[in-house]
């Protein structure tokens, strides 16, 4: 057999498993509707084994010098921009998509190991990716989802004072963020409420502190 033909065949196999691998990570973030799901993480997962496999293409058959681990370096830092679209700051403060950038990132990686021949830790690592992502999930704390509350006020001289205002009728620990008014009227100033605990049962108490204009969840 042929030196380029045993080559090839070594591609083929590389690159097979990359598609296996990367849809097994991508599957599991396909089934919480994530928008990186299966095709994804595929495409990540080849594009990371190419870029190693053209370093090693470069290297050992066309016979060029320099490092073959250039490429892949910079794919490791560039997956990075792809990962930041995928983290979301909702309205509430909660932030989403964390683990969804990192799977890609990982699986960009993994795709890298494939494309040098690596194959026991590039399998190894996809078993205990895909095991994080399935099966950790399980026996993480489940963070409660914050309330938030829109409070507009009459007097924003007052604004202070009618925070601790608030502070007292909801009794629990919340944080606020002061907005322009979404009546836009004159000298009235938007409140942002955020707690951890419902809140939303306050709301026609919060109504009748003097200076509340009106109140609505969000």
């Amino acid at each position: 057999m042929s030196n380029n033909m045993a080559f090839l065949i070594e591609v083929l196999i590389r690159l097979f498993l990359a598609v296996l691998v990367g849809g097994m990570i991508g599957s599991e973030r396909a089934r919480h509707g994530r928008a990186a799901g299966l095709r994804t993480h595929i495409l990540v997962c080849i594009g990371g084994a190419v870029t190693a496999l053209t370093g090693v293409y470069v290297s050992d058959v066309m016979g060029y010098g320099g490092d073959v681990l250039r490429i892949s370096a910079q794919v490791i830092s560039g997956i990075g921009f792809l990962g930041a679209g995928m983290i979301i700051l909702k309205n509430n403060n909660t932030i989403m998509g964390l683990t969804t950038a990192a799977g890609v990132w990982t699986t960009s990686i993994i795709g890298i190991a494939l494309g040098y021949g690596f194959y026991s830790g590039a399998l190894i690592a996809a078993l205990l990716a895909f095991t994080a992502v399935t099966f950790f999930s399980k026996f993480e704390r489940k963070r409660k989802q914050s309330e938030v509350l829109y409070i507009e006020i009459d007097d924003m001289y007052h604004a202070n004072q009618l925070v601790k205002e608030i502070e007292g009728v909801v009794e629990i620990e919340i944080t606020h963020t002061f907005m322009p008014p979404k009546s836009k009227a004159q000298g009235h100033l938007g409140i942002r409420v955020t707690a951890d605990d419902s809140i939303h049962d306050k709301i026609d108490a919060l109504c009748e502190i003097e200076g509340v204009v009106f109140v609505e969840g969000e």
